[in-house]
């Protein structure tokens, strides 16, 4: 398994994980359609634990990081029951207050890649929530294929009103300015463009390889919008020449950027379909916009 090198695995192996880390086939079909691709030397179970994502070793900025306060709050779900716990993470050493951001994971829960990129994003001179939509089911399970099976069990909507209730959590903190935007990775990313359409004073929306918000929503979008797409994920692409036409009829403020020859997930570093140059750029461009918009 470790000999497996990206650049030897054939893109449709990339698009069949892509399928079943988005629910559109089970664990025995992806098993099964892998097997086709399980040919000179590789083995089903080596391709498999190549595509999971490796929390080790790839934390970019450590939870005990002394440049970095952070640590768990809760606050209440408006609809999902309970409380939600988040990540709240502030620079250590920084003139506060500063502009808030709320950060939002995957389809799986805020695993550990999630909770490193909101230490990020605190480092860069922010204070970031990342709340996670799975407490009302007690939490990220510790595995991401648990988590996505839990995260199925929780109505789209509900969670929308979670993020939502960040966004109002954090605007009240006193590290925080009152100047607020959300960046979000795939699931995340749709709900970054659906809260653009929810909350009219969101200062920023910063959606990653998200799906776009419904067209006949755009009107309502007051936030800057800063969006990122992979070339090769033609499943959230191919809404985007629709929502871009009607961001442009309404005069809406956007950029977005197309990274060439990567994958959806591009900006993960726990997995194989990171691609270091494009994640970089991508950030370094989010941070740059954030610093514009919430100063």
């Amino acid at each position: 398994m470790d000999n497996i090198k990206k650049e030897n695995i054939k893109q449709e192996v990339f698009d069949l994980y892509d399928d079943y880390a988005h629910n559109r086939i089970n664990r025995l079909e992806f098993m099964q359609r892998l097997s086709a691709y399980a040919v000179a030397g590789l083995t089903v179970s080596s391709l498999m634990g190549f595509l999971m994502p490796d929390y080790k070793g790839q934390v970019q900025v450590e939870p005990n990081d002394p440049r970095v306060k952070s640590g768990y709050i809760n606050y209440e779900s408006p609809k999902g029951g309970g409380t939600i716990k988040a990540l709240l993470s502030v620079p250590a050493e920084m003139k506060m207050p500063a502009g808030g951001i709320v950060v939002i994971h995957e389809n799986r829960g805020l695993n550990p890649y999630i909770e490193d990129v909101a230490r990020r994003a605190a480092l860069a001179g922010f204070v970031s929530l990342a709340p996670d939509a799975l407490s009302p089911l007690g939490g990220y399970p510790g595995n991401d294929d648990d988590g996505r099976t839990m995260q199925a069990k929780r109505d789209k909507d509900e969670m929308l009103e979670d993020f939502i209730a960040a966004y109002e959590y954090l605007i009240k903190q006193k590290d925080c300015n009152g100047k607020v935007g959300v960046v979000g990775f795939c699931f995340g990313g749709l709900m970054a463009n659906l809260m653009a359409v929810r909350i009219p004073d969101l200062k920023a929306a910063v959606p990653f390889y998200g799906s776009q918000a419904p067209v006949e929503d755009v009107p309502k979008i007051n936030a800057p919008l800063l969006l990122h797409f992979a070339e090769l994920d033609t499943r959230v692409n191919e809404g985007w020449p629709a929502f871009e036409a009607a961001l442009k009829a309404n005069n809406k403020t956007y950029t977005s950027h197309m990274y060439e020859k990567v994958n959806h997930g591009f900006h993960n570093d726990t997995t194989p379909r990171y691609d270091k140059a494009a994640a970089e750029l991508a950030w370094e461009r989010t941070i740059d916009f954030f610093k514009e918009k919430l100063k």
